[in-house]
């Protein structure tokens, strides 16, 4: 025999055995396997089960065929084929409620009852914005017939354009006038260009009275004014008829006694 042959070759086992290639020995109970050592197998724990990736998925019940099978005259539902169904929201889709457009002074467009006052406050405003249009048109004019200068046929002008835009402006601004009634407060708005809500508690007031100048007496109106213990959070409504400001008087000041005996 060669020198070769008498070398010592390893020995593999056999594959083919019934038994299978001997299973590495784990380190003895309570001995940590040293770094970078793999675990023996069944010294972790049960494996674990795998997820169910089964597809396609289960149909609910209803779309099951019943026991009996389908009748002749009750054909199976249409089910739609996968990949026909519309996409569900996604991870950015906004899940909170829907916003309805409402500005910032109207918080409660659908709990408050808002009530306009009369449009008959238009010609209030209109001919007191006609005596002053007036006013200012005779002294332009006074002063361009006297001197003569061009300056004062540019104010006259500009007395009449502001006049226009102030009528249309008016007439706009009276419409914007309401007021509503809560339970435990009064809301009133106002306002074109700049709008204003003030929300006026029921406790806060100390008296409330109604007046009715020349102008709104030839209109049948009246003004309620709301006196608070703040003069700056004051509120008047104007606009309305006598019988609307009495009763409207009377039951804020009967509220406000209320409010006030309950604090």
């Amino acid at each position: 025999m060669s020198a070769e042959d008498r070398v010592d070759r390893p020995t593999f086992p056999d594959p083919t055995s019934p038994s299978g290639p001997p299973a590495p020995a784990g380190p003895p109970p309570g001995v940590a396997p040293p770094p970078g050592a793999f675990p023996a197998p069944g010294t972790l724990g049960p494996d674990p089960s795998p997820p169910d990736v089964s597809w396609p998925a289960p149909l609910p019940p209803s779309a099951l065929p019943p026991p009996g099978g389908y009748d002749a005259g009750s054909p199976p539902p249409d089910l739609p084929f996968p990949g026909l169904l519309p996409p569900g929201p996604g991870p950015l889709a906004h899940s909170g409620p829907q916003s309805s457009g409402r500005g910032p002074l109207e918080p409660w467009p659908d709990s408050v009852r808002w009530q306009p006052i009369s449009t008959d406050l238009i010609w209030v405003e209109l001919i007191r914005l006609a005596v002053v249009v007036a006013i200012g048109l005779a002294v332009t004019a006074i002063g361009w017939a006297l001197s003569g200068h061009w300056l004062f046929g540019l104010a006259l002008a500009l007395v009449v354009v502001l006049g226009a835009w102030r009528a249309t402006a008016v007439v706009r601004a009276v419409r914007a006038w309401g007021y509503a009634e809560r339970d435990d407060d009064l809301l009133v708005r106002h306002g074109l260009l700049v709008r204003r809500l003030s929300i006026v508690p029921y406790s806060r007031m100390q008296f409330v009275d109604v007046s009715a100048g020349p102008l709104e007496r030839a209109f049948d109106l009246a003004t309620v004014q709301l006196h608070t213990a703040a003069a700056a959070s004051d509120a008047r409504v104007p606009g309305l008829r006598p019988a609307e400001a009495s009763r409207l008087r009377d039951r804020l000041t009967a509220l406000g006694e209320d409010r006030a005996e309950g604090l």
